[in-house]
């Protein structure tokens, strides 16, 4: 029996705290913002459909430019990297990941058999994808390349470039190989900026997912989707899914749906306020013992307390001091990453919150360093 890892990352969804800046969701919406009560009364409680509603699928479609053919809904995107690892995954057959990321990314494949082969990047390079040895970690038997962008932890987008390259490899030395493009965070903007396009037209070689959790604020309603412009492997993907969770709920659907026809007016103040905190991020750690990586996207970055000012035993200490002060952030090994990285989400609180948090961080530093 198959039995998977406990992981501390729970500690996110169970174990609250005053100062949360392990986070790296926006503010939360309201069922208010989304539909009236009569709206809502309206809504039919019966299954949906393994691919998912057809309104909400049309919306995706459209904004990812791929058909609504080609998209699968999932409960979150958790599900559809599941969903993924799964069908193209046996025991045996190996899986390129690279690292740091979201950890089931590489404990699902790990847990169905699979060899998980990393490629770490490096916060020195600015996590930048090091093509050079990721080419020459594929293999024939490589059956899924799996990686983010903006990539989790960091916030580091990879470019078209970048990914057609990584495409160009794959074909050559691992044919069989599907990749997977986590594009969760892709909404999540600064300011004036607008979303990148999605990569999922680049290649019939090539999966994305992402879902309304992290840039909308939804992570209540568990829902995310899938796509994928190869006929047959989505016909894999959307039997998988039945014989898994059937379908999504269609009370979530309806409310996704809600979501992304709201999308310019809920996500245009998020831009803003996550503009204002990354700016007040990077003025604070000017004054600091500490690095960053500038994120491109998405409401956190990696932050790092340098090997000459911080003991292994001083980095400990630092994690303590926070928990003192009711304050939490992302350890680097939740990640694959030593501990002195860590990441901050700067989306999740509040303006004076946010403040006070990185006051906590910062009595921690002076206590530590």
């Amino acid at each position: 029996m198959t039995a998977f890892v406990p992981s501390p990352m729970t500690a996110l969804i169970d174990l609250p705290v005053r100062y949360d800046l392990a986070e790296s969701t926006c503010p939360p919406l309201n069922l208010g913002d989304l539909a009236d009560e009569a709206t809502l009364a309206a809504v039919p409680l019966a299954y949906g459909t393994s691919r998912g509603a057809a309104d909400l699928r049309a919306l995706i479609a459209a904004d990812v430019g791929v058909d609504a053919e080609q998209v699968l809904v999932t409960v979150g995107a958790i599900e559809a990297m599941f969903l993924l690892a799964q069908t193209t995954c046996s025991p045996g057959d190996r899986v390129l990941l690279a690292t740091p990321c979201f950890p089931p990314a590489r404990l699902v494949p790990e847990q169905l058999g699979a060899r998980v082969d990393v490629v770490p990047l490096s916060f020195d390079d600015g996590y930048r994808l090091p093509l050079d040895q990721i080419s020459e970690q594929l293999d024939p038997r490589t059956r899924l390349v799996s990686l983010a962008s903006p990539q989790n932890p960091s916030g580091v987008r990879f470019t078209d470039q970048e990914l057609r390259t990584l495409l160009a490899a794959v074909q050559e030395r691992a044919p069989d190989a599907v990749v997977l493009v986590d594009e969760t965070y892709r909404d999540s903007t600064y300011g004036d900026g607008t979303a990148p396009r999605s990569a999922a037209t680049l290649s019939p070689q090539l999966v994305t997912c992402s879902s309304v959790s992290k840039a909308h604020g939804a992570p209540g309603l568990r829902l995310g989707w899938l796509t994928t412009t190869n006929t047959a492997l989505y016909d894999q993907l959307r039997e998988a899914k039945f014989l898994t969770t059937i379908a999504c709920s269609t009370v979530d659907e309806f409310l996704a749906a809600q979501v992304l026809r709201k999308r310019p007016e809920i996500l245009a103040p998020r831009a803003k306020r996550l503009r204002e905190a990354l700016d007040e991020l990077l003025h604070w750690t000017r004054d600091r013992p500490i690095a960053i990586v500038v994120p491109d996207g998405g409401a956190m970055c990696c932050l790092r307390l340098p090997a000459d000012r911080f003991s292994d035993d001083a980095v400990t200490a630092f994690y303590a001091h926070l928990t003192e002060r009711d304050t939490r952030v992302a350890p680097g090994s939740w990640f694959g990453e030593h501990d002195r990285v860590f990441r901050l989400g700067f989306g999740h609180l509040s303006a004076a919150d946010f403040s006070a948090a990185l006051a906590c961080v910062a009595d921690a530093l002076d206590a530590c360093g």
